[in-house]
């Protein structure tokens, strides 16, 4: 099975210049926690649902004043439409991501591949199998400990 076969191709994209108060409604409207930005037609980051409630817990300011591209994470990990489901989860695991876009010609967003699509994947009979999405997940939420950020006043 291939990560064209299992991902959810209907989703939201933003730039860099859209502010966190429009990335949050696009999430609303679209049921998803991770917006692919998306700059001249190519992947250059990703926002997360969390990356929202931080950035706006750590400032004094209201969404509408901050921007996609003062949050937005890079690098992007991702999956070519055409990698193997086992390579998905093994990318999944290694980078501790929950979902991984999935990346076409020219650095073009096709999709996003969840934990969500994996586990409706899995099961007896199915492609994947229940313990290597357990596995998967155990990994990405195994407690690190990063190191401190200080956020300036």
């Amino acid at each position: 099975m291939k990560a064209k076969d299992i991902m959810t191709a209907a989703l939201r994209t933003c730039s860099p210049d859209t502010n966190l108060a429009a990335a949050a409604a696009l999430m609303l409207d679209g049921d998803c926690g991770i917006l692919p930005v998306v700059e001249e037609g190519k992947l250059v980051g990703v926002v997360t649902d969390r990356d929202l409630y931080i950035a706006l817990a750590t400032r004094n300011t209201r969404a509408s004043d901050v921007t996609v591209a003062e949050v937005f994470r890079t690098p992007v990990h991702t999956c070519g439409p055409d990698d193997d489901v086992q390579a998905v989860l093994a990318t999944m695991k290694q980078q501790r991501v929950r979902r991984l876009p999935v990346a076409g010609f020219g650095g073009t967003v096709l999709g996003i591949v969840s934990m969500n699509d994996l586990l409706l994947a899995a099961g007896a009979g199915k492609p994947v199998h229940e313990a290597q999405v357990v596995d998967t997940l155990q990994a990405i939420c195994a407690h690190h400990h990063p190191a401190p950020h200080i956020v300036a006043a």
